[in-house]
């Protein structure tokens, strides 16, 4: 897909009607051969000029629109042709109508899915793999979508969680710099005029007011190198795996990131149990669909011990990231032969626990940011302001 162009098109047809379009071909001639190919003549062909911007939450109403129609007894190319008459975006339709073309080639659903990367992600080509194997296409679709809704409600929560931080800590910053670089000086002028010793606290603002305008540019230079060395490692194996580690540690962000790592985990495995793939099968889905090194090196090594013959939960428990009730569940699940069953409520229990912890989060931020900026600002006003308190002696005694 990074090769094909968006191509907006006006026709004629054998019949004499006039069509109009869009398209996805790499190049013009493409374009062409592929309009000529369904007997349609253009007119006019251009090439748009805005790079396409995919939405998760088109992408999963879609695939929910399309359980539907397929429930209802349609055709799955009738469907996708269906879906794309009635998407108000060109770029969605033409990618429809793309899909279709390809099924009607012949092409097996997930590898046409498997063509856009940049829009279908590993699980969506994974699952819809799984609804072809097993002949259950539009319950894998409703589950898909419910998952990558689910998924997307609790990334809003956390940012939403995370939005008010770095806002009243950006306005804190902005207030600071302001106080340093504007306020103080003057302040510190007046006081100079009275040659009167300062309080402890207002002389220490003053030194630490005088350090940031001797070595801002300094200091703006090493934030831009961390930066940009941070980038730089980021994609390191080794950096990954110590940066993820260190996340899981953290007393508050650390429970919400592993909750949503095996809400996401035990989803996929659930989703593939019900459907009547090996749970083998599953780890590996669930291992191309987590976005994490670390946690794709731990399914790795369970894939590892249950191919040699290791019980579930005990190569569960050997990885070290699974909770007890992960283990004990599933090691239940295990025993009774009931594992789709338990797999289902392990998703559903980390689910609900990560949306409480992203609830929590903001709750509990809210106060600490507040008491965190009153102490910083509060610091430097009465700094500033203490002095003035003994200027009346100052200037009487002068």
């Amino acid at each position: 897909m990074a090769n094909n162009h968006l191509w907006r098109w006006r026709a004629v047809t054998v019949q004499g009607e006039r069509e109009e379009g869009t398209l996805w071909a790499p190049d013009r001639a493409t374009a062409m051969a592929r309009l000529m190919d369904k007997e349609i003549y253009p007119l006019a062909l251009s090439r748009s000029l805005f790079s396409p911007s995919w939405q998760r939450e088109q992408c999963y109403e879609i695939f929910r629109q399309l359980a539907t129609l397929l429930q209802a007894g349609l055709t799955l190319a009738h469907a996708l042709q269906m879906l794309a008459e009635q998407h108000p975006s060109r770029q969605w339709q033409a990618l429809l109508r793309s899909v279709a073309d390809d099924l009607s080639e012949g092409i097996a659903f997930s590898e046409a899915l498997a063509k856009w990367p940049e829009v279908f992600t590993p699980l969506y080509v994974s699952m819809m793999k799984t609804g072809e194997l097993t002949g259950k296409l539009d319950e894998c679709c409703r589950k898909l979508a419910e998952q990558q809704k689910n998924q997307q409600v609790l990334s809003a929560k956390v940012k939403k969680a995370l939005r008010y931080p770095v806002i009243i800590l950006t306005l804190a910053a902005v207030v600071v710099l302001a106080m340093v670089f504007l306020v103080l000086p003057e302040f510190a002028a007046i006081y100079n005029t009275f040659h009167t010793p300062l309080p402890w606290l207002t002389q220490q603002v003053m030194r630490f007011a005088a350090e940031v305008q001797a070595h801002i540019i300094a200091l703006l230079v090493t934030i831009l190198l961390t930066v940009f060395i941070l980038s730089r490692v980021q994609q390191r194996p080794g950096w990954q795996r110590i940066y993820q580690s260190t996340l899981l540690r953290l007393p508050v962000a650390g429970p919400l990131l592993r909750g949503q790592k095996l809400g996401h985990i035990f989803t996929v495995l659930s989703l593939t149990q019900q459907a009547g793939i090996a749970f083998l099968q599953g780890l590996e889905s669930a291992q191309e669909t987590v976005d994490s090194l670390l946690w794709q090196e731990h399914l790795q090594a369970i894939h590892d011990r249950v191919a040699q013959g290791t019980p579930i939960w005990l190569s569960l428990k050997a990885s070290g990231v699974f909770t007890s009730l992960c283990i004990q569940l599933v090691k239940t699940g295990e025993a009774s032969g009931a594992l789709d069953t338990m797999l289902a409520n392990l998703a559903q229990h980390h689910n609900e626990q990560t949306f409480q912890h992203a609830d929590n989060l903001a709750s509990l931020l809210e106060p600490l940011l507040l008491i965190v900026t009153g102490v910083i600002i509060g610091t430097l006003v009465v700094a500033m302001y203490l002095p003035i308190f003994h200027l009346g002696d100052a200037m009487s005694a002068g």
